[in-house]
């Protein structure tokens, strides 16, 4: 690993990215730091191929941070690329939300001198990995399918090394996640069917447009969107909810982390596509199953200051009181006696 390096992740379809991008080049040219290119694909995409997370640290020269600009997409796709070495990521918002991101364009140099003098915080988060009961696969033509918006698609993941333990039966793949894992129907007119596995027992079987399980970095994402509760990031801890439940428990679940969650496509089921961080990995046919657990390694976010997850929430979320509250909160004036 080079110290003297950073990995750079740009969301180049967005001009005010590009040029914040530019400001962390010209930063690490006046401070004699290298700068490795992150995740390009040729502008001919349809006849190229993404790297994996293992292959693009290699390639990038294990740089000893990865900076992303860009919004929370791109910052998912760093998150991933630096837990290969286990160094932090540093997140440049130029994104519509910017949840995960902390760092304005402004402050770009501000937080690079940070991070190389060794005066920033680390914030430390929960990131799941998968074993399945055999390679995930992507079918011929899925490209085709979900080419427009984007890029092309990222590979199926490859096996872990069989060196590294695993706590649980079939194949380690060499993923992970920082958001969520979503197991999720196909065919428009074909429910998945998933019997879910909680620490090994069978808890229940869904039948829904989908299965989100989250890490709580993740519970402010897709699983939030469908209905399910907000988590401490502090908390090791997954959620799971399901999307358009076709059945009376449609509630939210938080087990430990260590309870490890194991998801079965049913008999009778539509394949089932499995995305990792919104990205699609691979699918799932009727038999198949997958378990999410917490990977080996967290993530490190770079942070300026001391992170108030709360305060964030509340602005990220434009949260305000019930009118009635606040109305219950204010002083009364002029009251006659």
């Amino acid at each position: 690993m080079t110290r003297e390096r950073i990995g750079l992740v740009v969301h180049t379809g967005r001009q005010a990215a590009v040029e914040a991008a530019g400001l962390v080049r010209r930063w690490a040219n006046a401070n004699d730091i290298t700068v490795s290119d992150i995740d390009v694909w040729e502008r001919d995409w349809e006849n190229c191929h993404r790297r994996n997370a293992v292959d693009e640290a290699e390639a990038a020269g294990h740089p000893a941070l990865v900076v992303t600009v860009g919004g929370d997409g791109t910052f998912l796709r760093g998150a991933r690329i630096a837990a290969e070495d286990g160094v932090p990521v540093l997140g440049i918002n130029v994104g519509r939300v910017g949840f995960l991101t902390e760092v304005d364009p402004s402050e770009i140099g501000a937080a690079l001198d940070a991070f190389f003098s060794g005066n920033v915080h680390m914030d430390e988060r929960l990131m799941l990995t998968l074993c399945a009961s055999r390679p995930l696969e992507i079918p011929k033509g899925m490209q085709d399918l979900l080419r427009y918006g984007r890029g092309p698609l990222l590979p199926p993941p490859p096996l872990r090394q069989p060196e590294e333990p695993i706590n649980r039966a079939g194949v380690a793949l060499d993923v992970t996640a920082l958001n969520d894992i979503v197991f999720e129907k196909l065919a428009r007119d074909r429910q998945a069917s998933l019997g879910v596995y909680l620490d090994e027992s069978l808890f229940t079987s869904y039948s829904a447009d989908a299965l989100v399980v989250a890490s709580p970095t993740g519970s402010t994402a897709y699983s939030f969107a469908a209905g399910g509760p907000i988590l401490s990031p502090r908390l090791r801890a997954l959620v799971l909810t399901p999307v358009a439940a076709h059945m009376v428990f449609n509630r939210s679940m938080v087990v430990a982390a260590d309870e490890a969650v194991s998801v079965r496509v049913l008999d009778h089921s539509g394949s089932v596509a499995v995305s990792v961080d919104g990205q699609l990995r691979g699918v799932l046919n009727p038999g198949d199953w997958v378990t999410v657990q917490p990977a080996a390694q967290p993530a490190k976010l770079v942070r300026l200051h001391s992170s108030h997850f709360y305060s964030r929430l509340r602005e990220k979320f434009s949260l305000a009181g019930a009118p009635a509250a606040i109305a219950d909160s204010e002083p009364v004036r002029g009251r006659v006696e």
